[in-house]
């Protein structure tokens, strides 16, 4: 790995700052992915179900071809798709994405949390996903305070970490607790809350007060409580952008007023089965 912020779990070192390819078209996730590897991405996210891991993994060999990194250097996240969290299903899916990408990823993460079938069937195959070397570590994506006790209870290996809608306008003061209390951690997607940080006057006060961008802002926030933060975007300058956040620090105080900015209404994407429910974050 690079000597960029990372996050140690379990002994492994994961980039505090990756880039996210959900809603990617296979070239832009392409083009994306090598040009974030040579501005010094090194970490990569993405999913089955988001029908551009074949191309995630051809801009990384293009990366590599290139001479901007060596694969030691990478860190690589896929995901299980719900419809495969049987035994066979997962462990053929798993199979498939490290065909797909041609690299064995780092990192394999079930992507919701569901009903049926059991936990512990689920749980148990990434478990043997991992053991089989068609990952090195495993994880959660979406996972409720309550559910990713439970998973890891059920799981023999750390479950490195859980990864969930993050940003400003979401508080999740529980799950990090949780986190914490596993020895795991937060990886936020939507860091950047769809690009309405933009937009954020106290995100931009905050900002000028450095020479960086809102969006920049919230990037420094985030990993300065050492969560994992994966933006994405379809712009090699947006991208140079986004990395650019190694250079300046955020005070105390900013920090507490950009906690501040949560609110009840903040989540943007909530697919999860209503059988489950978050965090009661404002009771």
């Amino acid at each position: 790995m690079t000597d960029q912020p990372a996050i140690d779990v379990e002994g492994y070192s994961i980039p505090l700052l990756g880039f996210g390819t959900w809603m990617l078209e296979s070239d832009d996730a392409r083009r994306m992915v090598t040009e974030a590897l040579r501005i010094g991405y090194r970490h990569i996210d993405t999913a089955w179900i988001y029908k551009n891991e074949e191309a995630v993994g051809d801009g990384i060999r293009d990366a590599l071809e290139a001479g901007y990194l060596n694969r030691d250097d990478l860190w690589l996240t896929t995901k299980i798709w719900v419809d495969h969290f049987d035994r066979d299903g997962l462990l053929e899916q798993a199979r498939e994405s490290g065909l797909s990408l041609g690299f064995t990823p780092d990192l394999l993460l079930l992507h919701w949390p569901k009903t049926q079938p059991s936990l512990q069937e689920t749980i148990d195959a990434l478990n043997e996903a991992r053991e089989n070397g068609l990952t090195r570590t495993i994880g959660v994506s979406n996972f409720p305070s309550a559910e990713f006790r439970k998973a890891q209870e059920l799981s023999q290996a750390l479950l490195v970490t859980n990864q969930v809608e993050y940003h400003p306008y979401l508080k999740l003061t529980k799950l990090l607790e949780t986190a914490r209390e596993l020895d795991s951690s937060i990886t936020a997607w939507s860091p950047l809350a769809q690009g309405k940080v933009a937009d954020d006057p106290v995100l931009n006060e905050i900002g000028r007060a450095h020479g960086k961008s809102a969006a920049q802002v919230t990037l420094r926030w985030l990993i300065q409580q050492n969560v994992i933060a994966i933006p994405r975007t379809t712009k090699e300058s947006r991208a140079a952008e986004s990395f650019n956040i190694f250079d300046f620090e955020l005070s105390d105080d900013e920090m507490q007023r950009i906690f501040g900015l949560a609110r009840p209404d903040g989540r943007l994407g909530d697919w999860i089965d209503p059988a489950f429910k978050w965090d009661e974050e404002w009771a």
